[in-house]
Parts: structure tokens; C-alpha cells; sequence
């Protein structure tokens, strides 16, 4: 049969081939020049090789007569650069070329497929390979018995990646290190190298450390410096006097001139001795920055004084800052209802983006945007959550109530904190929300039914009353009414509108009812006995003078720890006045440290009173008997007192709106026989 696979049969199988000639590369096909210094060695291999063919003098001399070519190339030709031979008409020949022989490399071209060997293998595939150029195909290698041979001259990238990467010394110190960093289990061969990968990990971060205090030290060091310098270059700063200030009063001051004096004031306080004009004092300077953080925040001039007293003067300027920016919308979640993992979720799915609080509360969450309104979703509406501020989780996880108790929140409205004991009791015992103001118990009670309560009492009594109404509970909640300067970013009217009476009257009236409080508290509790005072207030004169009043007035209470793990201590000095040890138990929340609203924490445990001993009880019935007969002495006749205390009474009934009770005829008759006569 004829035809082209005819034509292209192999033939025979070429002779052996004979130690002295050379063997042809087995390394991969590939692009690559060879050198005619280098002749490799002869090895042994379990794959049959097919042998490179007999120089070709004719094809090398006829490369060699083209100076072009050499000019283009750079270098001479070699003997192993070689032109296959064509085939035969019986499609004889020697063997195979070197694959890199079939290349185009600078003037090298196969010009037909007559210039190849073709094995039966290859000629069983498709023609459609024969028409072309010829492909470098890779049938393989055995790198496993490859060996590494020194070559001379130049190499191409391929040549120059070796086929097995020989370890060094190096290499598997590295591999140890690397080893070093897996999680794979400790054995007595890594643990030297694992232990001092670690000290050395310590030393490189104890002298970054080293490196970042030394840089901070010296940038502010430059600060300082170029604060100074600022001060020298531009104007002098200037100490306005007392005459100054009332004139600057009644014009209005450049913003950017307070702004200036005012750090210039804060420097200076902060290194009086050195940078204090000797000719002014230092209260000059205090007063001058009082007076300029006054009209510079908008504060009237008593409460920025006071204010300003409760922080260093550095600190001040943090505290008076944070007043006006927001504090973040926080929210709580309902646990009768849901969990604060199903409720993220849905919101999240709504598009709000929100966060844990903190460690501190199992059911707070931050809301940073939302794209729907926070109060008006469905979650919302169900009572899954309430809009509550983070401040206002404190009380109630210091009071900590346990189910079955009877709890009293003597000031509820408008039911955030009373929720949250509901949910804490798990929907047992009893809780008696109490707002003085009736017209607040309506968003009290829509809270209540909007969550899911059942077990809250809601009642609107003066809380001064309330050990009169009812008592006997195992823990009190008071929220005392205070001046809100803890809440001055949602209320900016308490910069202008509080005054020095303002804070002497809500003292006292916050004194009568911490002492209701505390009669209001079963000390038999087994549970309970516990009263959690708590304000929106930073002053001293509603928090820590109210306490040590407390605790002067009701021997048998003390300060307990509130079992917040955060938050400063309150003040044991302040001013001149010395409060109780005990009170640094109560805990200080500030907007610029703890970025929540301005708060106060106070936790007592109310225990059974002393009984009183028998000489002092003796001495105290004696002075009531002699008491007795002066009162008798004096004739005082309660029959005939007791017409005006019952109308007393009535009035008392008729002030409060209560029904008053119809008057006697006996009584009636008595007064009218008293007037005639």
C-alpha cells in the first residue's frame, strides 16, 4: 500500500551507540543554546533515548559561509546547534533530532516536515499536526535521575532552574523555622527552636515599643516647642484684665481670639511655675478661661465654674467638648421576646448597621446608620427592642434582680429601666412602676403592654409618700430627678436655665427621697434588702452629698460594691468636704472617657436596725413620761383638738383631689353650739 504513512514508515532501529560519542541532553524540551565546551556525561537511564544524529558538515559550513548570520547571532556556531538531515525515499534514517534543533533560533527554520524523523506514534496522530509547524511536546521526564552538570557560556532561564533543589545548611534552618511556626505538637526536637523563636519575637516587639515612646516622646516634645515658638513669632499672649472682660462682655467676642486664649490659658496652667507671667496669679488665669469656655460652649457662668471644678484643667476642656457631640443610638433587646442575636439579624437584613455595646451587657447593641427609621420598624412595634441609652442599662444590672421579688422603681417614666427588671425577673414576682407626674404614666404604660410586661403595677404617687402606701420590698430602684448635666448633648437648655438655687432644692428634695427609699426596703429580705440610687447628674452636691447624707441619717445601711467593671470611683474628697470611706464604692461615668451620657451609680444594702439598750430605752421613757406631765401641765385637751384635725385632714384630701367624707350631725351640731355660745 502506498500513500503518505508509507512514505513516512520508520525504519530499522538505528546501532547502538558507541562510548565515545557524545549523548544528547534528556533534560526538558525547551528553548535553549548549547555550548560546544560542554559534554556531558554519559548516564544511565531506564528510558530508552533516542540518540542524537552524526555531525553534519555540510549544513554547518553552509551557515558558517553567511556572515550576517554569524554577525546576528554574536558567537559561533557550535556542533550540537545542527540541521536535521531529510528522509530518505524509504523514510530511512538515523534517529532523532535534539528538539531544540527543530527551533527558529536566529536564522534556524525547519522548512518541511521532510526534515524530520517521525516515530509510527507520532503518525497515528491526527494529520492535522503534520501540516503545521511542529509543536514541542513533552513526553515526559525522569527528574528523579536527572543529574546537575556545570554548563559554561550562556544559559537560558530554563537551563538555569535546576530540575531538584539540593538542600543546604541554610535551607533547613529555615525549614526548622517554618516548622517552628506550624501548630503541629511540641516534641523535645523543636521546642529549643520554638523557644527561641519566641524570645526573639519578644525582643523585636520590646524595642518597637522602645522605638514608637521614644518618637512620641520626641514629636511631643516638638509640639511644645513649636507651641512656644507660635507664641513668640505671633503676638505676645496677653492676660485681659478684670476691665478688659466687662468690656468684652458687652461686645461680641472673636471666636477665633477665645478659641486661642483659651489654649494658650490651658498651657499655661498645665506648667504654671514656668510659663506664668510673675506679675499675674493663678486664679487671673482660671477665671479668664472659665469665663472664656462660658461664652465660648454657650454656659452661663455659675454652671461653667462648677463644671469645670469636678476635672483637672486639661480634662475640662475633653469633658465641656464631648457635650456637644451626640452620643451614640443604643438599643435594648427584649429577652421576653427575643434574643439579641435573632434581632441583629433581622435588622441587619434591614439595613442597620449595628454592633455589641460591649462586654458589659448581654443585651445592648450600637446603632451606627440605618436606612429605615430605629423607632418605627416591625421589631419595634412587636416590643422586640426599646430605644434606651447605654447609661441607662447601668442601674438595673447594678440592682440585679432576682425572680420572685418585689421590686418598686420609684421614678419610672418613661419605662425603659422598669422593662428591663420585668425581663431580668422573667416576667415573676412583682414591679411597681411609680412616676409622680400621671401624665408621664402613659408612655409608661404603652412601654409596658408594648413589650410584653405582665408583671408591672403602674401607680403615680409622690415617691416621698411611698412608705406610707406601701413598703416591704425586696429591692427599690430610685432614679432620682436630678439637673441633667450628664445629658447636656440631648439637652442644651441646662447650659442657661440651672442655677445655684435649682441644685439646692433638687438636693433636698433627692435627700427626703433616698430616706423614703430605704424605709420603703424589707431588711427580712432573703433575697433582697438592696437600693440602687442612680442620676443623670455629675455635680457632687446630687451624688456624693446625697449618699454620705444617707448614710449619716440610716445607721443601718452601707455602700456595696454595684458590680459594674467599669467607671470611676466617686469622691471621698472634694472642695474642702470629706465624705464617707465608703462612698468610693459608688461609680463616675463621663461622656468623654466612656462615651455615654454623664451618670451616677449608688448600691446599699439596707440590714435590721440595732435594738436599742435597756439604760438608754429606760432614760428615753422617763424623759416620754415627764414629757406627759408638762403636756398635762400645759391642759392640752384632744377632744376638743380633734374638730380642726380632722378639718385637717379634709383639706389634705380636697389638695390631693380625693373624695373628701361627709361631715357628722353630731359634729355639725357641736360647732354650732360652740359658736353661740
Amino acid at each position: 500500500m502506498g500513500g503518505r504513512r508509507a512514505k513516512y514508515k520508520q525504519g530499522p532501529p538505528a546501532p547502538l551507540r558507541k562510548p565515545d560519542e557524545t549523548r544528547p541532553s534528556t533534560k526538558r524540551l525547551g528553548k535553549r543554546k548549547a555550548n560546544a565546551d560542554h559534554e556531558p556525561e554519559p548516564t544511565t537511564n531506564s528510558r530508552p533515548i533516542k540518540k542524537a544524529k552524526a555531525d553534519k558538515p555540510p549544513a554547518l559550513e553552509k551557515w558558517a559561509k553567511d556572515p550576517k548570520k554569524i554577525s546576528k547571532v554574536g558567537f559561533e556556531p557550535t556542533p550540537t546547534k545542527e540541521k536535521s538531515k531529510p528522509l530518505s525515499e524509504e523514510g530511512e534514517s538515523d534517529g532523532w533530532e535534539v528538539a531544540s534543533d527543530l527551533e527558529d533560533v536566529d536564522g534556524f527554520a525547519v522548512d518541511s516536515l521532510d526534515d524530520l524523523d517521525i516515530d509510527e506514534d507520532f503518525l497515528s496522530c491526527s494529520d492535522d499536526l503534520l501540516r503545521g509547524v511542529p509543536e514541542e511536546l513533552d513526553f515526559g521526564s525522569d527528574d528523579e535521575e536527572v543529574e546537575l552538570l556545570p554548563q559554561k557560556g550562556r544559559k537560558s532561564k530554563q537551563a538555569e532552574r535546576p530540575t531538584k533543589i539540593i538542600p543546604t545548611a541554610s535551607d533547613e534552618d529555615s525549614d526548622d523555622d517554618e516548622s517552628d511556626n506550624e501548630d503541629g505538637p511540641i516534641t523535645a526536637k523543636n521546642i529549643e527552636s520554638r523557644s527561641r523563636a519566641l524570645d526573639e519575637k519578644a525582643a523585636r516587639e520590646a524595642e518597637l515599643d522602645i522605638e514608637e515612646m521614644q518618637n512620641a516622646a520626641i514629636e511631643g516634645s516638638d509640639e511644645e516647642i513649636d507651641m512656644e515658638g507660635e507664641g513668640e513669632d505671633a503676638e505676645a499672649f496677653h492676660l485681659p484684665t478684670a476691665e478688659e472682660r466687662a468690656e468684652e462682655k458687652n461686645r461680641v467676642a472673636d471666636v477665633h481670639v477665645v478659641q486661642r486664649r483659651m489654649r494658650e490659658c490651658v498651657r499655661i496652667l498645665g506648667n504654671f511655675r514656668k510659663l506664668g507671667a510673675k506679675d499675674r496669679l493663678r486664679s487671673e488665669y482660671v477665671e479668664q478661661l472659665v469665663s472664656d469656655i462660658a461664652s465660648y460652649y454657650g454656659y452661663n457662668d455659675f454652671l461653667a465654674e462648677k463644671l469645670f471644678q469636678l476635672f483637672p484643667v486639661s480634662e475640662a476642656i475633653e469633658f465641656f467638648e464631648a457635650n456637644e457631640v451626640s452620643r451614640p443610638v443604643t438599643i435594648r433587646t427584649n429577652t421576653l421576646k427575643t434574643r439579641r442575636r435573632d434581632l441583629a439579624q433581622a435588622l441587619i437584613n434591614r439595613g442597620v448597621n449595628l454592633e455589641p455595646i460591649g462586654k458589659w451587657t448581654n443585651v445592648g447593641l450600637q446603632v451606627f446608620e440605618s436606612s429605615v427609621p430605629i423607632g418605627a420598624t416591625p421589631e419595634y412595634l412587636s416590643g422586640h427592642y426599646m430605644l434606651q441609652a447605654a447609661s441607662s442599662f447601668l442601674p438595673v444590672i447594678a440592682l440585679k434582680p432576682q425572680p420572685n421579688e418585689r421590686v418598686l422603681d420609684m421614678a419610672s417614666a418613661p419605662g425603659g429601666k422598669t422593662t428591663h427588671i420585668a425581663a431580668l425577673l422573667q416576667n415573676t414576682g412583682i414591679v411597681f412602676a411609680n412616676d409622680a407626674n400621671k401624665t408621664r404614666t402613659k408612655s409608661l404604660t404603652a412601654n409596658v403592654h408594648r413589650l410584653g410586661c405582665k408583671n408591672v403595677v403602674v401607680c403615680s404617687y409622690d415617691g416621698r409618700e411611698f412608705p406610707k402606701v406601701m413598703g416591704g420590698f425586696d429591692r427599690v430602684l430610685l432614679d432620682a430627678p436630678c439637673s441633667g448635666t450628664g445629658v447636656i448633648s440631648k439637652d442644651s437648655s441646662v447650659k442657661v436655665n440651672k442655677s445655684e438655687r435649682d441644685f439646692h432644692l433638687l438636693s433636698h428634695l433627692q435627700k427626703q427621697l433616698i430616706l423614703c427609699a430605704i424605709d420603703s426596703v424589707s431588711p427580712d429580705s432573703k433575697t433582697g434588702g438592696f437600693l440602687v440610687y442612680s442620676t443623670c447628674s455629675v455635680t457632687v452636691d446630687e451624688n456624693e452629698a446625697v449618699v454620705d447624707y444617707a448614710l449619716r441619717k440610716r445607721p443601718n445601711v452601707k455602700l456595696v460594691d454595684t458590680g459594674l467593671g467599669f467607671g470611676r470611683d466617686g469622691f471621698t474628697k472634694y472642695r474642702g468636704k470629706t465624705f464617707h470611706p465608703s462612698v468610693k464604692l459608688t461609680k463616675r461615668f463621663y461622656p468623654h472617657v466612656h462615651n455615654m451620657d454623664g451618670f451616677y451609680v449608688a448600691k446599699f444594702k439596707v440590714e435590721k436596725r440595732a435594738k436599742i439598750k435597756a439604760g438608754t430605752q429606760e432614760a428615753k421613757s422617763t424623759n416620754a413620761m415627764g414629757a406627759d406631765e408638762q403636756q398635762e401641765d400645759v391642759g392640752f385637751d384632744s377632744d376638743e383638738d380633734k374638730l380642726f384635725i380632722e378639718e385637717g385632714k379634709r383639706i389634705q384630701l380636697k389638695a390631693k383631689g380625693l373624695r373628701v367624707p361627709r361631715r357628722r350631725q353630731s359634729d355639725i351640731s357641736g360647732e354650732v353650739e360652740k359658736a353661740a355660745a
